[in-house]
């Protein structure tokens, strides 16, 4: 026996489907069709609302202060360069993509190199999936402190369990360490040789040498952490379209793809960046910290040596 098929535009008989609903909620409308899920007629900023927890990631960029972070996030967002300097409190930037179907938020916090709030800076790394770590090639302090970073990553995440990453826990913390200023070799003072060694002690650690200034191996930085972080590497600028925060998938003309590149074509990958973005409360940040801070490896009785927030 058919069943009739409603739907509150129009409704009709439908002969081929003769098993019963157990209820009406399960009956798919007769208008629907796969173009017209809901996502993809969402504007790409809302889509970031829905995207699926695996595919919302932070990025937290850490270093002293004056090493280039700001600059860093810059030319990955905008390709812009400031040559003055800004002390920065704590930065945070949002981008939305849409990647073979599939939407991903990336939140990149540009922290404080004065950290004079250590809880905060621990409830930075707490918070956060993937991790820069920049210094500055002419300056020693600069690289020691990425080497305290390091361990102190490694030692709060591998306390803490955290439950949206399983993926890439298991491979190690996504960290690269960028030595920025590397135009500046006639005051160098950090050999790559140093740098190396520091990330061939952590796994899933790698090391690369930059230049905001002059744009040397910015989107390489990037794409290295997206690689280490199982993220698609379309998230990397030169792999993606961007487009309006506004605009909804599949209203771009054949005109306005005969320009895009093959690998841009395969994916149809686009981006945007969320105009007026508010970082997350510290209360929402707490609420994910404690969340993440239920010890898995370390015994229950060993409450000294949990991570926490003080």
């Amino acid at each position: 026996m058919g069943s009739f098929i409603f739907c509150r535009r129009l409704w009709r008989w439908n002969p081929e489907r003769a098993e019963p609903f157990e209820n009406e909620e399960q009956r798919p409308c007769s208008c629907w069709s796969p173009e017209m899920t809901p996502s993809t007629k969402m504007a790409l900023i809302e889509q970031g609302d829905t995207a699926a927890p695996e595919n919302c990631q932070r990025l937290v960029i850490l270093g002293s202060s004056k090493v280039g972070k700001t600059s860093l996030v810059s030319r990955f967002l905008n390709n812009k360069f400031d040559d003055g300097y800004t002390p920065t409190i704590e930065d945070f930037h949002r981008k939305i993509y849409r990647i073979k179907g599939e939407a991903y938020r990336l939140d990149i916090l540009d922290t404080s190199g004065n950290h004079p709030f250590p809880a905060m800076r621990r409830l930075s790394i707490i918070t956060g999936d993937l991790f820069l770590l920049v210094y500055s090639i002419d300056n020693r302090e600069s690289f020691e402190e990425v080497e305290r970073l390091c361990q102190q990553i490694q030692e709060c995440k591998t306390q803490c369990r955290t439950q949206t990453g399983e993926r890439r826990r298991k491979f190690g913390i996504p960290i690269v360490v960028v030595g920025n200023k590397c135009d500046r070799e006639k005051s160098r003072v950090i050999d790559p040789s140093e740098a190396l060694h520091l990330t061939e002690v952590y796994e899933n650690c790698q090391f690369i040498e930059a230049s905001a200034k002059k744009n040397i191996n910015i989107e390489e930085s990037f794409t290295r952490i997206f690689d280490l972080g199982n993220l698609p590497l379309e998230m990397s600028p030169s792999l993606h379209r961007k487009v309006h925060p506004f605009y909804v998938s599949g209203s771009s003309s054949p005109t306005g793809r005969r320009g895009m590149s093959i690998r841009r074509k395969m994916s149809d990958a686009c981006g945007t960046i969320a105009p007026n973005v508010r970082r997350p409360s510290i209360r929402t940040d707490l609420m994910v910290a404690q969340m993440r801070t239920k010890t898995s490896a370390i015994s229950k009785a060993d409450v000294k040596d949990k991570c926490v927030i003080q």
